[in-house]
């Protein structure tokens, strides 16, 4: 068989690798950055953040594939007790519950949910202006965007669902994402995949590798769109402020705090993992989303409101802080009369296929890397056997 290029290690081309290396072919995963891990990277050092308030969903599509490979590793949920820990930011004031009318949305069916409307609209008929609102800010956990209502409603409550379903479907791989992308390396090299560190690809590079054999782009969407050459090549994604920061650890601080006046969350992630801290600190990671003309300082400024309804004195307990504005950079969010079929297709043309957040796959988040990263690379396995001649075997994945 011939050979296989996936470009791009991050999950959705780690996944590309390991399916396809599965599936019998020769595969190269190229990385521009040194390390692997896209989005998915942690910090190094005493205290361990992900790029963003990661989290794995357990009815997603990939927690069945990581686990058959034994590559899920030790994951951990929140504690019971923390969960009454919850808070949600309402009219300027920590609440201990939440809106009535976000529990009877939860109970929505997101058929139910029309792909043409925006969200606001079909909210509000259902459980008035107020609470769709909330809902809308709410469900910005699972979206990174400013503005949620104008959404699509379908696309929207998919989301809102899973993040209000009891008992609750997020899990946390101990000790930051970057563990479980050390496994998914670890296990695509022992399949014989080569992997090429700090060896990025231009378009000349790329027209060199497709003349072996197929090739699987698994890059942001801004990046495949020059490195294709292919202005189409564009979906709306979110502008978000980033926030992390170490405060030393005090009793009776939050778990979550969740403002349902902006788009806005922060979770105390020690909670559930506390290696991600040192001993007497606590790891807190947080997203403010920000309309295209705002500032970071604006999202920042937010956080610092969470920060001040649950976690007192924090100002005076920080230990450390960064903050980061993500652009475009958070995934795909569909506006009323697209859904995720109309994203960039997988399958570009002469051999070429697309993985990413961003593309023509269904999932939530991170799953959308995964689902996408499969689908390239059977498409490419298959592509690779007509090439040679050969069979391919693609019920190995």
């Amino acid at each position: 068989m011939e050979q296989i290029h996936v470009i791009g290690g991050g999950l959705a081309g780690l996944t590309a690798a390991i399916t396809a290396a599965e599936s019998g072919a020769r595969v190269t995963l190229h990385e521009g950055h040194r390390t692997l891990g896209g989005r998915a990277r942690t910090t190094d050092g005493p205290h361990r953040a992900n790029e963003g308030p990661h989290a794995l969903y357990r009815r997603g599509p990939h927690w069945t594939w990581l686990a058959r490979r034994d590559l899920l590793g030790p994951v951990v949920s929140a504690p019971p007790l923390d969960g009454l820990r919850f808070r949600f930011r309402r009219d300027g004031a920590a609440r201990r519950v939440p809106p009535v009318a976000l529990l009877r949305l939860a109970r929505r069916s997101a058929r139910t949910a029309p792909v043409d409307a925006d969200f606001r609209s079909w909210a509000t008929g259902q459980i008035g202006e107020e609470g769709a609102r909330a809902a809308a800010n709410f469900a910005a956990t699972a979206l990174f965007h400013h503005d949620p209502g104008a959404l699509s409603a379908r696309f929207v409550q998919e989301r809102f669902r899973r993040l209000a379903s009891l008992p609750p479907e997020a899990r946390y791989p101990v000790g930051g994402w970057a563990r479980l992308i050390e496994r998914m390396a670890a296990h695509a090299r022992g399949l014989g995949v080569a992997v090429e560190a700090g060896a990025r690809v231009d378009t000349r590079r790329l027209g060199e590798l497709a003349r072996t054999g197929p090739v699987v782009v698994a890059t942001s969407l801004d990046s495949a769109r020059t490195l294709l050459a292919d202005a189409s090549l564009t979906w709306e994604s979110g502008r978000t402020v980033l926030v992390d920061l170490a405060l030393r650890t005090r009793r009776g601080d939050a778990f979550v705090v969740s403002d349902l006046d902006a788009p806005g969350w922060l979770e105390r992630f020690t909670a559930q993992d506390p290696g991600l801290a040192p001993a007497g600190e606590q790891l807190l990671q947080g997203q403010f989303p920000i309309g295209p003309d705002a500032r970071r300082a604006e999202g920042a400024a937010r956080a610092e409101d969470l920060l001040d309804l649950g976690f007192p004195g924090w100002r005076e307990r920080t230990t450390w802080r960064v903050e980061a504005l993500a652009d475009g950079r958070t995934g795909a969010v569909d506006r009323p009369g697209a859904t995720w079929r109309d994203r960039p297709s997988v399958v570009r043309g002469d051999g070429v296929f697309l993985a990413g957040d961003q593309v023509a796959a269904p999932g939530l988040l991170s799953e959308v890397s995964f689902t996408s990263g499969l689908e390239a690379a059977m498409l490419a396995v298959k592509a690779a056997g007509r090439r040679s001649g050969s069979g391919v075997d693609l019920n190995r994945t």
